[in-house]
This record gives C-alpha cells, structure tokens and sequence, in this order.
C-alpha cells in the first residue's frame, strides 16, 4: 500500500473517530442536561426555552456538526501542520534554498515517509548540482590551463620558425640549433595533448583490459628498458628485490603508463641524485613497487597535491622541468581502477613513489 492510500484510510479514520466522539459528547451532555435539570431548576427552565425555540432533533444535528468540526480539527491540526511545513520546505527548496530540510517527525506514518523521501529528493538534488557546478568549474579550469601549456611551445616553435623563414641565423649550426629547438617544443606539444586526451578519456570511463600480470618481470623489463635513456641523463638506474613472482590482475598498457611516468618524474627532477631506484615488494595481500629518486625534496605543504591535474611543485611554469602537468594525474586515476593506491614520501635523503596492488594467487 502506498503513502497517497495511506493518506487517505487516515482521513477516513478521521472522519469516523470525529462521529463517534461527537456522538459520544452529545449524548453524555444530553444525560448530564437531564440530571442537572432534576437538580436545578435554572438547568430546567433553559432547556425549556430551547426546546419552545429549536426542534429538539434540529438542536442534537447541530450539536453534533459542532463537536464533530471540533474533533475533526483536534485530530488533523498535526497532520495539516506537517503539510504545511512540508508546503513551506518545498516552495522554499524551488526558490533555491537546496540546504532546507524538513522535520520528521515519524518514521512510520505516512507523512514521515514523505518527509523523508522529500529529504533524500533535496539532498540527491543539491548533490547533482554542487557536482554540476564542479564540473563547471573544473572545465573553466581545465580550459585555462591547457590554453596556457599549450600557448608557451606554441610561442617558442612560432618564434624559431619565423626566424628560420626570415634567414635570421649566421650559419647552418645555428640553423640547426633552431630548428632542434622548434622540434623539442614540438614533441612537448604532443606529449601535452595525448596527456590531455588520456586524462578526459579516463575520467570519462574507461574499461581495463585486465590480465593475470607477474609486477616483478614487468618492472624488470622496464628497468632494461629504462637503462639507457637514465644514463643519458648523467644518473644510473638500479632494481631490487625483483627476482620473487607477484602476480597482480591488471591492465599491462595502463600499468606501464604509470611506471613510465614515475621513471620520467624521477629523471626529470633527481638528476642531483645521481641514481633511481626500483623496488619490488610482495607479501600474501598485495604488491609493492618503489620508484625512488635521490634529488630534491618535495615540500611538505606539496605532498598531498602532487597527483592533482595540473599541479607543479616548482610554480615557475618556465625552465627545463616542464610537463604536461598531467603524468601523476593520470597515474593516480589509473591505479585508483586497479583498486590499487599512490602515494609520494619526500625527505631530504630520497623522494618515493610508493604504488599497491591486490595479490592475486
């Protein structure tokens, strides 16, 4: 039975416990007018003039009507009072107050029912609109960002290219130079948009192509892989504690585009160092693995942003350490649909990026 049928039996019982008490009423005034009457004989004469004026059947229907109203009232001033504020909270919810909320006052009845689902209706309404306002915001945003990371290669490949078309060099080595300059900022141009684009897919929905995957021989083959590139960057790459199997169920692609992006962080920012480590970890519940540089130190007040879209630690957004702003970002989100987790610990002698994932046998 639904609260509208509910309702209504109600206002029928209403209805029906008015009558009865109105009945009720009269007759026991009727009883007591009779009594009285014998006791005292101002009671008598009143009666008398009643009854010389009004039918006596005319007088008892219109006592009844009055106590029955009067009941009726008694019984529904609640009930019209919960109506009324649920009127008053919804009306005040329509103009834009999303944070009202209405008293319940039962559980059980009815009318708490739709108190309430009236509640959850705010508050799944407030909810959609604070995410939609959010949304809002972060595409303002993600728009100002990107037009600003893509503006600065932008610039730089416009000027070098107008300095070539207009002869403005002294020789082919500076020729050269130029235009070795115009293709690095090329090639950061093209790792921001398929930053941009990996980001906006995965936060639109993505589905992992998931397989059983030993963490230790990917690790591994990324650190062969890795080998050369980290020499190149004046530091050396080791790996411990990869020799023990460590299964996980996992996307190879995804978990390699994270991994990539730790070894590009660490060579990017712990050339100081001189040296990246990789560390396996395993035990009954989960794997480990350790991406851990030796340069600088991430401040404090950093650590708990540093997987945000966009956020650098060093805020020049100029220099040699520029990126897309996204690396972690990305990372972050693909982990978190491993249901796995990410984090970073920084301190004067090493900063690590830890990365967990389930076991699987």
């Amino acid at each position: 039975m639904n609260w509208t049928k509910q309702l209504t039996w109600k206002l029928l019982i209403n209805v029906v416990l008015s009558i009865l008490l109105a009945g009720v009423t009269v007759v026991a005034l009727l009883l007591l007018s009779v009594l009285f009457a014998e006791m005292f004989t101002i009671v008598r004469d009143i009666l008398n003039a009643i009854a010389d004026n009004i039918p006596p059947e005319l007088f008892i229907v219109g006592a009844c009507l009055f106590f029955f109203f009067f009941y009726y009232y008694l019984l529904m001033r609640l009930t019209v009072k919960r109506i009324n504020q649920v009127i008053i909270t919804v009306q005040s919810i329509a103009d834009g107050n999303l944070e009202q909320r209405i008293k319940v006052h039962s559980e059980v009845d009815e009318l708490g029912k739709l108190e309430q689902n009236l509640n959850e209706m705010a508050h799944k309404l407030q909810y959609s609109i604070e995410e939609e306002r959010r949304a809002e915001r972060t595409k303002s945003e993600l728009i100002t960002n990107v037009s600003h990371d893509l503006r600065t290669p932008l610039t730089s490949i416009i000027g070098y290219l107008r300095l070539v078309e207009e002869d403005r060099y002294r020789d082919e080595i500076e020729l050269r130079h130029y235009i070795r300059i115009a293709y690095e900022k090329s090639e950061s141009l093209h790792l921001m948009i398929e930053d941009l684009f990996e980001y906006s897919r995965m936060n639109g929905g993505m589905n992992l192509q998931t397989q059983r995957v030993n963490v230790a021989e990917l690790v591994s083959q990324l650190f062969v892989h890795y080998q050369v590139p980290v020499e190149e960057c004046g530091m050396t790459l080791r790996m411990l504690n990869a020799q023990r199997p460590a299964y996980v169920n996992a996307d190879t692609l995804k978990l390699v585009r994270v991994f990539e992006n730790l070894l590009s962080n660490g060579m990017k920012y712990g050339r100081d160092g001189h040296f990246i480590d990789m560390v396996v970890h395993s035990d009954p519940v989960e794997a480990k693995v350790e991406i851990i540089n030796y340069g600088e130190q991430i401040p404090q007040a950093d650590l708990p942003h540093v997987f945000e879209r966009f956020y650098r630690v060093d805020k020049s957004r100029t220099g040699d350490k520029r990126g897309s702003g996204l690396g972690l970002a990305i990372s972050s989100t693909i982990i978190e649909l491993h249901g796995g987790r990410i984090w970073v610990e920084s301190d004067v002698e090493a900063t690590r990026f830890i990365v967990t994932l389930p076991r699987v046998p």
